[in-house]
């Protein structure tokens, strides 16, 4: 195999992989949303953040906001220490 074939596989296992996986985030967040709705309790909370490139936008609303938008902003954080991480490696490896 040469090494263009070997990329090309992983890339492929990567896209089914990462496709998978927002699937299946995707489809927890729909359950939880029915579930919400049809408990009929009428108290929910929502939070969520939005990057426009650095710059993270949170909102929330409900009882329980304060902890979504801290975990929102946490996220955030992390999201981009991650980013800026990344971004040394690939530059160190010059890829």
């Amino acid at each position: 195999m040469t090494k263009e074939q070997v990329e090309a596989k992983w890339f492929k296992r990567f896209i089914k992989l990462f496709f998978a996986g927002f699937l299946l985030i995707l489809l927890g967040v729909i359950i939880l949303m029915a579930a919400t709705l049809l408990s009929g309790s009428g108290n929910a909370s929502f939070g969520g953040v939005i990057f426009i490139w650095f710059f993270p936008i949170v909102f929330g609303a409900g009882p329980e906001a304060h902890w979504l938008i801290l975990f929102a902003v946490i996220l955030a954080v992390l999201g981009v220490i991650v980013f800026l991480v990344t971004r040394k490696t690939v530059g160190k490896s010059g890829l």
